[in-house]
């Protein structure tokens, strides 16, 4: 299986780039994936900056809005599974909420997936956005994907219950701070080794509110090898790898079946 991890960066100043400029620009990277990727990934909040907590409220859209269009036509014209970042999503009934869009080779939406954990500490996206509750995971042919978001990393309870319902590969798009990218790392190859699946992990370059973002995307293996890592800047990201690899694992050193606590719950009579 190929993928690209785009590392978008996002910077300060609307008046360099617009939103409306950098859908058009980041829809052209997506294009240019074509027969090079089956699976392409964007980082979170791309369109404002993950830290830009003030322009959340301004630069909302609704779930079918002006990003989900444009990545839609961009996976469609690309013929890639697209998993396109974090919008911050205005729901008509309720908060704002961080949601994640995945889409298939022909433009149909397979899955959203609201943030779960929150940042903030009861500040920023912490009281501005809303929690997501569901987990999801999303079948593609060579392997089951399950989509979290930058702070979920943190929570490896979420990743296990991904697990649970048959991921695989394991994605995390980010907008994740440079002072912490040590921890980037460690825990993106912490996810893949205790869960004995691929991370592929997507964060963004440049400065979000005077935030500098860590950029390093990362794709790790199932025993925790670092496959291949970006640098600091806007790049794109290519790796090939097999996804059978994860069975071979599981079955060669089934930690999994040792588990004691956390067990999903009994199905059947």
């Amino acid at each position: 299986m190929r993928a690209s991890l785009i590392q978008i960066a996002v910077n300060d100043d609307k008046a360099t780039e617009s939103v409306n400029a950098r859908r058009e620009r980041v829809s052209s990277l997506v294009r240019a994936e074509a027969g090079a990727a089956d699976l392409v990934v964007l980082p979170e909040l791309w369109t404002t900056g993950a830290f830009a907590y003030e322009r959340f409220a301004e630069e909302a859209e609704p779930l079918e809005g002006p990003t989900f269009e444009a990545m839609a036509k961009a996976a469609r014209d690309a013929e890639v599974w697209l998993h396109a970042g974090s919008i911050p999503e205005r729901d008509p009934d309720g908060p704002l909420y961080n949601t994640s869009l995945v889409f298939s080779p022909d433009g149909e939406l397979a899955a959203a997936y609201r943030k779960i954990h929150r940042f903030g500490f009861d500040k920023g996206e912490a009281v501005l956005m809303g929690a997501g509750e569901e987990l999801v995971t999303v079948r593609l042919p060579e392997t089951v994907v399950g989509v979290t978001t930058c702070y979920d990393l943190r929570f490896p309870e979420l990743y296990r219950g991904l697990v649970d319902r048959g991921a695989q590969t394991l994605i995390v798009s980010a907008g994740w701070p440079e002072r912490r990218r040590s921890h980037w790392t460690l825990l993106a190859r912490a996810r893949a080794v205790e869960n004995q699946a691929f991370v592929l992990a997507c964060g963004s370059a440049g400065t979000h509110a005077g935030v500098a973002q860590a950029g390093h995307s990362v794709v790790v293996d199932p025993w925790g090898e670092v496959l291949a890592e970006a640098g600091a800047g806007e790049e794109v990201l290519r790796v090939e790898f097999d996804p059978a690899e994860v069975g071979v694992t599981r079955n060669q050193f089934p930690a999994l079946k040792d588990r004691r606590m956390g067990l999903p719950a009994p199905t059947g009579p």
